[in-house]
């Protein structure tokens, strides 16, 4: 099958694979016990407290409104036609829409969770292959246990003991945020300036650099990045080590690989250019899922130091039942697992010629 052919197939599949999480989604968040009126029903503009009367004939009032009233096929209908044409209605939450609410959240989850997510892979990968090369050894054995470790501590608590480190005893970096305060007041720094300069040609925009303006931006995003970012690379940097490592283990005794060695090819070599690239199938795998899994953020990572990413949005659409956000979040999220699922099938014709997409 050529790579045409493949392409359409996995689209097709891809298809009806959507299809399939949409349904999924829509009962798993409608059969959940509760629904936003809870929080909503209370509210009384003119102040006082409703009766158990009043109180249900505004719920009724509300889930007609948000129509939670109608029978199950009419929403399931209703809520397929607007995932499928990006339509994801307002927030109950934020009262806005929900594309907007999640759009400026976007970048803060790709700079956290996607550069984390590339820091771990490069450390693991190449701790694993250090680890592999030396194996039997004190540094084997104690990178394995170390990783292990720090695998299985929950990241809101590694989150909790950086910030009594560096935050209340040090001072050296802030405690929430993904920005200082005082750009909200005060304005952000503009490294770039738009000026108008007339001359003999006529009226020309001149842009002007501030370097001090530039180094103080970014310091100020960095800042408040390190923390929630070094939590996240500290807990999934030993997954990928531990994963690179048996994943070499595998093939460390393959006929190849000792004819590589017969040649006289240094054991760094071998281990890069023949090991590695042999052991990457799998890895290549994860890799994929793990950037198809980005714009989830860190849920609990992003709650712990008031991150304004994707994931806090979550966490908070969670705990006041935003359905609107939740289902949006999770079909946005789906799209880009199968996506990533399908480059991954890609790169393995690439990795491994003897792979043929069929």
């Amino acid at each position: 099958m050529g790579l045409r052919a493949f392409l359409a197939k996995r689209v097709v599949y891809s298809v009806f694979l959507l299809l399939l999480v949409i349904m999924v989604d829509f009962f798993l968040f409608i059969l959940m016990p509760g629904d936003p009126t809870i929080f909503l029903a209370p509210i009384d503009p003119a102040g006082g407290i409703l009766s158990p009367e009043e109180r249900k004939e505004r719920e009724e009032i509300l889930k007609r409104v948000w129509g939670y009233g109608d029978p199950y096929y009419v929403q399931l209908m209703k809520y397929m036609r607007n995932l499928l044409t990006w339509t994801f209605g307002k927030s109950i939450l934020y009262k806005t829409d929900v594309t907007k609410a999640m759009f400026w959240r976007i970048p803060y989850t790709l700079l956290l969770i996607g550069g984390s997510t590339i820091i771990s892979i490069i450390i693991g990968v190449i701790l694993g292959v250090m680890a592999v090369q030396k194996r039997g050894g004190i540094f084997d054995s104690g990178a394995v246990v170390t990783s292990l470790v720090f695998n299985a501590l929950p990241s809101f608590w590694i989150g909790m003991v950086f910030l009594l480190i560096f935050y209340i005893n040090l001072g050296w970096f802030p405690n929430a945020g993904a920005f200082p305060r005082e750009w909200a007041l005060k304005g952000f720094p503009t490294p770039v300036t738009i000026t108008n300069s007339v001359s003999l040609d006529g009226l020309r925009l001149v842009l002007t650099l501030d370097s001090g303006q530039f180094i103080k931006l970014i310091g100020g995003y960095l800042r408040h990045l390190f923390l929630p970012m070094a939590t996240l690379v500290i807990v999934t940097a030993g997954g990928w080590l531990i994963f690179t490592r048996a994943s070499m283990l595998e093939v460390l005794g393959e006929d190849y690989v000792l004819t590589a060695k017969a040649k006289g090819l240094t054991e760094r070599g071998v281990m890069f250019k023949h090991v590695l690239k042999n052991a990457s199938l799998p890895i290549v795998t994860s890799i994929a899922l793990s950037f198809g899994f980005v714009l989830g953020g860190a849920l609990i990572t992003e709650a712990v130091f008031t991150y304004p990413g994707l994931g806090q949005m979550t966490f908070q659409a969670i705990m006041y039942r935003d359905y609107s956000i939740l289902m949006a979040f999770f079909y946005v999220m789906s799209i880009c697992v199968i996506i990533a699922n399908i480059i991954a099938d890609l790169l393995y014709g690439v990795l491994d010629p003897r792979i043929r997409y069929g």
